[in-house]
């Protein structure tokens, strides 16, 4: 028994480093891989199945039910249609290219920082609601602002109203309870990648990270709050500091259909319909594109938008972060701005929600440093803001946080907002913060003691799992 056992491991060993070769990967990645499972064979089978193996699907969904929803967008919204101004024409183009929608003129928008601020817009739009209620978020808790909200779902479905409710099954694995109460009370509501233990799937380590709510297809709300008490009062050490945007125009149809290619990956279903996608009078000023960011195809439309920006950018780019993890493409990105002259700063949290991630963070900030890259820690309490502004005419608010996980392993939403007005209080709200921040200077941070610079380094290890 022993003797087939071991025959059996060793057969699965050789067959996995055959996939690891062929895969073509970074020859530094596949070379760990390799190490890792050569010496620790059942650890490192088991991490690799877990956070190593790329899922086989490679889309949302076919691609014709993408042309259809894509066809849906233009047709309703064709009059709204435009390009990005003459500094940013290349972001959008290649946005475009990575299957991105275009700019969309004539939209409203309106920024919150506070969540209490968002919630209570949020429940004046759905109560309007005549038709329809898309609810995605990555966390929808079961504590008293998730309870206000499913009851008023629950109330906007007996009246007729249609309720779709989508989460990350696994950010949320312990209120399958709450979610059972809510399909009872009529709202149809389904786990995206869904997990079921004991087995755990290879998709276990893919997030869907998005948060977009989108009422009869006119109003839109995205950014980085989520439904939970936590965003209103805070941590028991100090405030919590977001940033979420409402979208009222045309745009609200790429938001839309972010929602439904979701809910066509988990339930199956195909919501390709006109209902969904009403002609939408000009609310507003703001050219919005939606930038979604998914781990299922070869690009990855948030990093390389950013990359783009920091190529391109004249001046200044300002970046909002909670988890200062990035990429080795979007380091060197980020430090060739700051070599090249641009003014590149990055706010980050002085203290996390999770000490592994705040370790994390803080082993990246003297690569940063020394390229001339200005680091801020925010020390108003826990930074969860993810936004960018950049030379006074763009600004961007979503979910992507500036680490790995956001970048490669999440699926993510963020508005590029090509407006002036918008992109100059968005710069106010970061001056704000900087108030409220300490900058981060070189030669002190390398006088730190060394155990300190070593736990970083170990938790940097973790990045893909953070």
């Amino acid at each position: 028994m022993n003797l087939l056992v071991s025959i059996l491991l060793v057969l699965a060993l050789v067959g996995v480093l055959i996939y690891i070769i062929a895969e073509n990967q970074h020859p530094t990645q596949t070379l760990v891989w390799l190490v890792v499972i050569v010496f620790l064979p059942v650890i490192g089978l088991i991490l690799y199945f877990l956070v190593g193996h790329r899922p086989l699907r490679k889309s949302l969904l076919p691609p014709a039910e993408r042309k259809a929803l894509w066809q849906l967008v233009r047709d309703s919204q064709a009059p709204h249609k435009t390009v990005a101004p003459a500094p940013f024409a290349k972001l959008d183009r290649l946005q475009r290219q990575l299957g991105q929608g275009e700019p969309l003129g004539g939209n409203a928008l309106r920024t919150y920082t506070k969540f209490d601020a968002m919630i209570d817009d949020l429940v004046a739009d759905m109560e309007q609601a005549r038709d329809h209620i898309h609810f995605q978020f990555f966390k929808f808790e079961n504590d008293a602002v998730g309870r206000r909200m499913a009851e008023l779902l629950i109330r906007k479905a007996r009246e007729g109203v249609r309720v779709r409710v989508q989460y990350d099954d696994l950010a949320n694995i312990f209120r399958r309870k709450f979610y059972r109460q809510l399909k009872g009370a009529g709202i149809e509501v389904k786990p995206f990648l869904a997990v079921n233990f004991p087995f755990i799937s290879p998709d276990t380590n893919f997030r869907n990270h998005r948060k977009i709510v989108v009422v009869d297809g006119r109003v839109g709300y995205a950014g980085g709050m989520n439904i939970a008490e936590r965003y209103g009062k805070g941590l028991t050490w100090g405030p919590w500091r977001d940033t979420h945007l409402r979208i009222e125009g045309p745009a609200v149809a790429e938001l839309q259909l972010s929602f439904l290619a979701d809910w066509r990956f988990s339930t199956g279903e195909l919501l390709a319909e006109t209902r969904y996608f009403p002609s939408c009078e000009a609310a507003g000023e703001t050219p919005v594109q939606i930038v979604t960011t998914d781990p299922l195809g070869p690009w990855h439309a948030a990093m390389q938008g950013l990359i783009q920006l920091l190529g391109t950018a004249r001046d200044y780019v300002y970046l909002q972060t909670p988890y200062f993890v990035p990429t080795s493409t979007m380091m060197l990105a980020l430090k060739n701005a700051a070599l090249s002259g641009l003014d590149v700063r990055v706010m980050m949290p002085e203290r996390s929600d999770g000490t592994l991630t705040n370790l994390a963070s803080r082993s990246y900030v003297k690569e940063a440093l020394s390229a001339g890259v200005k680091i801020y820690f925010y020390q108003g309490g826990f930074l969860h803001a993810k936004t960018i502004v950049c030379d006074d005419c763009f600004a961007s608010v979503g979910s992507t946080n500036l680490d790995v996980r956001s970048f490669t392993l999440d699926f993510e939403i963020d508005a590029y907002c090509y407006d002036p007005a918008f992109a100059a209080q968005q710069k106010a709200i970061f001056e704000r913060d900087v108030a409220q921040s300490v900058q981060v200077d070189l030669e002190a941070w390398m006088t730190r003691p060394r155990w300190e610079k070593l736990k970083e380094s170990l938790a940097r290890l973790f990045s893909p799992l953070l």
